[in-house]
């Protein structure tokens, strides 16, 4: 399956992705000790029973990877040039080991790049939820993204007002 282009984000669209994915104890382990991450919420579990969660959380790093992952086959995948940053990133609620997390995306504006007019720029805004429909993860972000071979020009700037 591959990506969208630039031409395909509609402004305000929500794509419900149908991928899901369940959080092991080995996931938490692996990218905290990747990144070196010593924090004992992430693991050590004596530790964590005391704090407020009274257990594990896994490490926000892999539920940003995890939140940004599940959509590239139907997003970016073949059609983007980078990833030009993050605008925000927020988690709500920790996410716990059994955690079943599904994402929807949903584009927040976009633009012909001047600068390289074969190109659009995206704001895209990933939400991850659990299996109990709790928001996890917010994770907006700008993509720039291949325009489709011969496409005509459009307006420069669209944003959900004006989409609506």
């Amino acid at each position: 399956m591959s990506g969208m282009f630039y031409e395909d984000f509609t402004v305000g669209e929500v794509l419900r992705h149908e991928v899901t994915r369940t959080v092991t104890e080995t996931d938490n382990l692996l990218i905290t000790t990747l990144t070196m991450n010593v924090q004992p919420l992430h693991l050590d579990a004596e530790f964590a029973a005391e704090s407020m969660y009274g257990r594990q959380i896994v490490n926000s790093i892999f539920t940003l990877g995890v939140v940004t992952g599940i959509p590239v086959q139907e997003t970016t995948l073949g059609t983007t040039l980078g990833n030009l940053g993050f605008r925000e990133i927020e988690f709500p609620k920790p996410v716990f080991f059994g955690d079943t997390l599904r994402v929807e995306t949903e584009a927040l504006d976009k633009r012909v790049s001047k600068s390289r007019p074969e190109t659009g720029i995206v704001g895209i805004e990933h939400r991850g939820y659990n299996q109990n429909d709790e928001l996890v993860c917010v994770v907006r972000r700008t993509a720039l993204m291949k325009r489709r071979p011969g496409a005509v020009d459009e307006p420069q700037r669209e944003t959900a007002a004006a989409a609506t």
